[in-house]
């Protein structure tokens, strides 16, 4: 997009989280990071080490009070996206942040924390596909694409989608052929061995297996998000 983003550092934050899912964060950032006059960050509330839901430790390199403004913002997934609908700091930080912020992103469910944030409304929006529903309640329009565009709010589907949705930023920030070649660099040529990623592919007993194992977090997400919507929206009789 620019001829001096070499010179020019492209500040990119992403939002670390307890219990994160760390693709989400790692698949783009492996990708964002060989960008042009590209400043990574990661943020979180203080720089003691992350563990993700993996049980992967990663460390925080700014906290939410000494991270510069950031050209890009992007809000990963996982179980840990629950308590952060309803937290408050969080939200605020993220909410300053995409006040003056280039680009406005997330990648999995990090979306529903866009929401809580009430950067979504009147937006089309996705998110991973058990989570679809509850981009509604933050008043966002559900697409089930690999990764949407809407404006400067740009959100990436589940988990492995985090590296299509780096690769459209690259494009979208620093141009095709940079984005092509990284996408060649880290020999992004995906062939899995089994055509089951996604509800519309993968046999229904399999579809119902994923469904039970997540039934517990996803009982507590949608109790936290109906908490978000409500403090975004006010009580339903008003």
């Amino acid at each position: 997009m620019t001829n001096d983003m070499v010179d020019t550092p492209f500040r990119i934050g992403f939002l670390l989280f307890p219990n994160i899912t760390q693709l989400d964060l790692t698949g783009p950032y492996e990708v964002l990071w060989r960008m042009p006059g590209a400043r990574m960050f990661l943020v979180w509330k203080t720089r003691e080490p992350v563990r993700a839901d993996s049980g992967l430790a990663i460390l925080p390199t700014v906290t939410f009070a000494e991270c510069p403004q950031l050209d890009l913002l992007c809000v990963p997934g996982g179980g840990g996206v629950n308590p952060l609908l309803t937290d408050a700091e969080t939200l605020d930080f993220v909410r300053r942040q995409a006040a003056a912020a280039r680009y406005v992103t997330a990648v999995c469910t990090g979306a529903l924390v866009l929401g809580a944030a009430g950067l979504l409304k009147g937006r089309r929006a996705v998110t991973h596909w058990m989570s679809m529903d509850f981009l509604k309640a933050f008043g966002a329009t559900p697409v089930d694409e690999r990764v949407v565009v809407d404006g400067n709010v740009i959100t990436g589907g589940g988990v492995t989608a985090g590296i299509d949705f780096g690769l459209r930023m690259v494009a979208e920030v620093a141009g095709e052929t940079a984005a092509r070649a990284i996408q060649l660099s880290i020999e992004y040529d995906p062939s899995p061995p089994f055509d089951s990623g996604h509800p519309r592919s993968a046999d229904p007993a399999v579809v119902d297996r994923a469904n039970a194992a997540a039934e517990t977090r996803q009982a507590e997400r949608r109790s936290q998000v109906e908490k978000a919507a409500s403090a975004l929206h006010g009580p339903a009789s008003h």
